[in-house]
């Protein structure tokens, strides 16, 4: 006891105390005592309603003291509040290893988590917009006839009633319903039955002739000819409409007009002029649908296309694999499809008789008019169009030869029912100021911010959508504000960078508007551009002002210089880290001689820059031409090989389009290994021979069962089991390298599985995780446990750091071999048996690059592709990074970076930047060379940075 309480003391020293000089408990949140993961129980406060930034290199415990002890004690105790039964259904917390938390608030998470990557989901469902937009369109939105564009009403009495009253006075009306012959009836029944409704007369209209009937009349007469109305009442409008009895009088024949003719009221004005009306929702002969928010959800069955399912594709004809390339004529053999001996008839038809309908055969397909491009697939009376050709493989699929011909051809197409907008046709009658809910799904944000500030709408309109707008305005502005103008709200998911990602999840937080809350961030700056980072950061400083404690687990400079409070921990990672090294403000920290962050910050320490043969010198590349997918406006780019290759951009310029979405899935398909359809280019030219295999290195975690661990993933367990299996006791007891693993049956604890705990579920508590009585946390059975290597046993090697390892294992060279790459990428701290789910965004990048240093690739040339891998690094993990990356290099490998680290773009030996800006004033190429070179740039935002 008294140690810890001497561990409480050593910890509180770098904490500066607050402005009032005490630990005030009303104005700071107070940890005391944590030891979550590797926090070596330490004691620190935050102060409440401030900015934060908690830095400190990769691993050293930031996100174990705020995701994993602040933010899992703030839910944990909101999920105690509620009852037992709704405990149960809740994502259940564990109760964090610390000794108290005092003065916490409501918390909210936004970690550094990839979202969903289902293709329903949207930039507009991600923040909520959509569910916002299909409230406002089922309240105030009007349908219209696709027919005439008239606005379809339904009528009430009062509606009728009020067209009678404003007609000028004398004005003589009468009110009518046409009559209908029922099926199975002769028209005497039908008047019998009339008559016993207490109907007298019939209106009967023959041009400008008008006759009244009497029914009685008629009975036993001819039936008269023209049109033939059941006469309700006849009025002349007067200033005795306007007494209640009339009132009542003309309400009631409007009613019973409605119910007569089953939703119909007919009026005619002045034996001229007939007016219907109809309490059906219904026009020019269509049922129209009542405007409600299903209607215009395409998650739901009553609103998604019902082609599609909601999906926006279908499998079919994918022109862009019958067309592949737009530059050639029809006459050059544009048409993939009508090539070859047999098919080439098709279009010798086409070239034969184009003269005869003026088409130009000879002009490249992508410069052709609308009008001739759909001719193309439709065709005319003179040729058979590409549809017409599709139609007839599909009459001989029996043959095996057009069953592979038709296989060739079909992809995910834009569905031809919804072109794309997800929805029945019936939601894209209804719309506002004349525009429909997939228009505005389809503006960029910036122009959909401005199309509701000028919205104009009637007083009580207004009232109804007042405080949607004010939801949806809200959220716009801050989508704007951290960046994402230039989205559009139908952007699916899957297609956006992580840092996109988050900061719409960071969007849809701050649309809560919540005071008096604490806002933990893991990394908001990732994907961020040194000119955004500005505008987050006022972002954040709005959410400080509304009396919330906003802390943010960040390595940025500039988030550091603007924060209020700066917590730093370390001093390294793993079990050399867990302590804070510092507490205080930024202009402190820079003089702090402890803290690693401020000898960045202040110069002291640097990241080091290019050495001599800098930047590296390369003479093959791979180039893409005419490269348009989203916003990228038909720009060629080349990447050079055997260097480091940045490419980087403000937000939303078009990186990650060009990188993750056009070159690295046409590579793959090149090599025959497709992992989905390339975005569109014209072409995929240079060396390409010169690259053997692709690698795409994400922010994708590299496992998440407690079974997954880095030895495990760069495949270096294989030999050490090996190493334990070929010991003289696993020999006299016929022990395999299996026995010393714990996935497979064998030599694991049989009562625990190898987990080395047993996890008892509570229902509606948190699960409670016992230590495995049988193998006492050890995973594996005692006989397992009794062979040695050189005094230890499995369990114990599992257990030392790839330090250690490297140092216990130096007679082992293949061992050696295969765990080096983790000390050289700067992960020799973690343990070699640490669950891959414990592991840091940072580590686990680190690790997934460690597993290809660790492997000879001889005869290998490959191209790493990796999406911002200073994710999560501090300045310190940096310069590690850096070098693994110029190893990989000296090995005969490329890279290709996208990045908006400083440090990491002084490092390439070749730029390319996107922009100017981003959405649709970006996806240009501004610059294309060395760092250097790029200082010189007058329209780049990086090198004003640089």
């Amino acid at each position: 006891m008294a140690q810890k309480q001497a561990q409480h003391s050593a910890t509180l020293v770098h904490q500066p105390a607050l402005a009032d000089g005490q630990w005030d408990i009303r104005h700071v949140i107070l940890v005391k005592g944590a030891r979550v993961h590797n926090l070596k129980n330490i004691t620190v406060a935050f102060p409440r309603n401030r900015f934060i930034v908690v830095t400190g290199v990769s691993g050293s415990g930031k996100s174990s003291l705020t995701i994993d002890t602040l933010y899992a004690e703030g839910q944990r105790r909101y999920a105690e509040s509620l009852s037992a039964y709704a405990r149960q259904f809740l994502m259940r917390m564990d109760k964090p290893d610390v000794d108290m938390i005092k003065g916490i608030c409501p918390a909210i998470a936004i970690e550094q988590k990839v979202m969903a990557r289902t293709p329903r989901s949207t930039v507009g469902s991600l923040t909520e917009l959509y569910d916002y937009l299909r409230m406002l369109f089922a309240r105030i939105g009007k349908t219209y006839s696709p027919v005439s564009g008239k606005e379809v009403k339904r009528y009430q009495v009062s509606d009728v009633v009020d067209f009678v009253l404003q007609l000028p006075a004398q004005t003589r009306i009468v009110i009518a319903v046409p009559l209908r012959i029922r099926k199975g009836y002769t028209q005497s029944q039908e008047l019998h039955i009339l008559l016993q409704k207490g109907f007298s007369r019939l209106y009967v209209v023959d041009g400008n002739h008008r006759e009244i009937l009497r029914i009685e009349d008629l009975l036993d007469q001819k039936w008269p000819k023209g049109n033939v109305f059941v006469l309700i009442d006849r009025l002349v409008v007067d200033a005795s409409l306007q007494e209640e009895d009339a009132r009542h009088r003309l309400a009631d024949s409007i009613q019973t007009a409605f119910y007569e003719a089953e939703g119909e009221c007919w009026i005619e004005v002045n034996q001229q002029q007939w007016h219907s009306f109809s309490n059906r929702f219904e026009m020019d002969g269509i049922r129209f649908e009542e405007p409600v928010p299903q209607l215009f959800s395409y998650n739901s069955p009553y609103g998604a296309c019902p082609v599609c399912e909601g999906f926006g594709q279908v499998l079919g004809i994918d022109p862009d694999l019958v067309i592949p390339d737009k530059q050639l004529s029809v006459y050059e053999g544009a048409i993939a499809c009508w090539r070859g001996e047999k098919m080439k008839e098709w279009n010798e038809a086409l070239i034969r008789n184009a003269h005869k309908f003026n088409f130009p055969i000879h002009k490249p397909i992508a410069e052709l008019t609308p009008e001739q491009y759909e001719l193309l697939w439709k065709g005319n009376k003179y040729f058979a169009g590409i549809e017409d050709f599709f139609k007839m493989v599909e009459e001989n699929l029996y043959k095996i030869q057009y069953r592979v011909l038709l296989s060739r051809y079909r992809g995910l197409t834009t569905c031809p029912a919804c072109h794309g907008t997800r929805l029945r046709k019936e939601a894209l009658y209804v719309k506002i100021q004349g525009r429909h809910i997939a228009e505005l799904m389809a503006m960029p944000v910036e122009e959909l911010a401005v199309w509701f500030d000028e919205l104009t709408l009637a007083p009580a309109e207004q009232q109804i959508a007042a405080r949607l707008l004010h939801e949806i305005r809200y959220r716009l502005s801050t989508l704007l504000k951290v960046g994402l103008g230039y989205l559009t709200l139908d952007r699916p998911a899957n297609t956006l960078s992580g840092g996109e990602s988050q900061r719409i999840q960071l969007t849809r937080s701050l649309g809560s508007n919540l005071t008096d809350s604490l806002y933990i961030l893991d990394e908001p700056s990732i994907g961020l551009h040194p000119r955004d980072t500005h505008q987050l950061i006022e972002v954040l400083k709005e959410l400080r002002d509304l009396h919330n404690t906003v802390i943010v687990v960040e390595h940025d400079e500039q988030m550091m210089r603007e924060a209020d409070y700066i917590i730093d921990m370390g001093p390294l990672a793993s079990h050399q880290g867990g302590e804070v090294v510092f507490a205080g403000t930024y202009d402190e920290i820079l003089n702090d001689s402890k803290s690693l962050t401020g000898a960045y910050l202040s110069g002291r320490m640097r990241i080091p820059g290019g050495g001599p043969g800098r930047p590296r010198k390369w003479t093959q590349s791979i180039r893409l031409e005419g490269c348009r997918e989203h916003n990228l406006k038909q720009i060629d780019v080349e990447f050079p090989l055997n260097v480091l290759c940045v490419v980087s951009g403000v937000s939303g310029s078009g990186k990650s389009t060009l990188v993750t979405q056009i070159l690295y899935p046409a590579l793959k398909k090149l090599k025959g290994d497709p992992v989905g359809k390339p975005g569109w280019h014209k072409a995929l030219k240079g060396d390409l021979q010169a690259v053997t295999q692709i690698e795409l290195v994400d922010q994708q975690p590299i496992g998440k069962s407690s079974r997954s661990n880095p030895i495990t993933y760069i495949k270096a367990y294989d030999s050490i089991r090996s190493l334990f299996a070929s010991q003289p006791l696993s020999k006299i007891r016929g022990y395999q390298p299996r026995h010393f693993s714990f996935n497979v049956d064998g030599g694991r604890c049989d009562r625990c599985k190898g987990e080395g705990e047993i996890t008892i579920e509570m229902q509606f508590l948190a699960d409670v995780h016992l230590t495995c009585e049988v193998c006492h946390g050890r995973r594996f059975k005692e006989e397992i446990l009794e062979v040695h290597y050189r005094g230890k046993n499995i369990h114990d090697v599992l257990n030392m750091s790839v330090d250690e390892a490297l140092e216990f294992f130096a007679d082992e060279p293949d061992i050696v071999r295969q765990l080096k790459p983790l000390q050289q990428v700067g992960l020799g701290y973690i343990k070699l048996g640490q669950p891959a789910s414990t592991l840091s965004g940072g580590e686990a990048q680190r690790v997934k690059l460690a597993s290809f240093l660790g492997h000879s690739h001889a005869q290998e040339h490959i191209l790493f592709i990796f999406d911002e891998p200073t994710t999560g690094l501090h300045f310190h993990d940096i310069a590690f990074l850096l070098q693994s990356f110029d190893a990989l290099i000296e090995q005969g490998h490329s890279i290709i970076v996208i990045e908006h680290n400083l440090d990491v773009i002084r490092r390439a030996d070749w730029v390319i930047e996107l922009g100017p800006e981003g959405g649709e004033r970006g996806g240009e190429l501004i610059f294309a060379g060395t760092p250097e070179a790029l200082k010189q740039v007058e329209g780049s935002y990086t090198a004003r940075f640089l």
